[in-house]
């Protein structure tokens, strides 16, 4: 019988998304506790929403950082987004 994985917890709110050529507010969502994230190899992943075109030129970009509500901010690597869509994901490293 497989094991059932841990859901991880959903952490919601509003940042500051900075990279080349913009910054800005967007509402984010990250799987998992930001607060737990230690410098190294660990990271968690999300998505944050804005309009089609921010979205789709932070994926172009392929990098970027986010500062959380909580005033930390953490480099970010897109991981994807739907031409279109409001949506990217990304993955968050301290």
């Amino acid at each position: 019988m497989p094991h059932a994985r841990k859901k991880l917890p959903e952490f919601p709110g509003v940042g500051d998304l900075k990279f080349r050529g913009f910054k800005g507010s967007v509402d984010y969502e990250i799987l998992g506790d930001p607060a737990s994230l230690r410098a190294g190899t660990a990271r968690l992943r999300g998505s944050f929403t804005a309009s089609p075109e921010i979205a789709a030129d932070a994926f172009r970009e392929g990098d970027g950082e986010l500062t959380l509500e909580s005033g930390t901010t953490y480099r970010l690597v897109m991981l994807g987004h739907s031409t279109g869509s409001q949506t990217a994901y990304f993955e968050m490293r301290v």
